[in-house]
């Protein structure tokens, strides 16, 4: 599978090291200095937008972050293995929940073991749409080819 699509493989690890990084690395104590707080001040300050709160970015943010991980593992372990792109992309965010108990500064929240799913499946589901059509054509090539025979 990783010396089938070598670019990919790297692709996948690299985004895995990010995810990693962002994830396992010990955060300042104060959460009011992060890019997701600032964000929610802005949308505070306009009465339109005041529901996008810390909780509803961040919820966003954890399910944007996983999305590539269920993209990535469906194309490195093919269509057919889909389920085991989800179990992968669940397996690893129950381990960083897990390890982040034992970073100082860092929550485990059981809401980010749903929004991280969620966003591996979107993956999941938007890689499966992305390969629908060459899937297709390839079960109609060899159709044709076995009709020959």
């Amino acid at each position: 599978m990783f010396l089938r699509h070598p670019v990919l493989s790297v692709a996948t690890f690299a985004y895995l090291a990010i995810v990693g990084w962002l994830t396992l690395t010990p955060q300042s104590g104060n959460r009011q200095d992060s890019l997701l707080w600032r964000i929610a001040l802005f949308f505070d300050a306009h009465a339109s937008t005041e529901w996008i709160t810390f909780n509803v970015l961040e919820f966003a943010a954890n399910v944007a972050m996983f999305v590539p991980i269920g993209l990535f593992f469906v194309l490195l372990l093919g269509r057919r293995q889909w389920w085991l792109a989800v179990v992968l992309a669940v397996v690893l965010t129950l381990g960083i929940e897990f390890a982040q108990r034992f970073i100082p500064n860092r929550v485990s929240d059981p809401r980010d073991i749903m929004s991280n799913s969620a966003g591996a499946i979107v993956g999941v589901l938007a890689a499966l749409l992305l390969t629908a059509g060459k899937a297709r054509r390839i079960r109609l090539a060899a159709r044709q080819l076995a009709a020959t025979r």
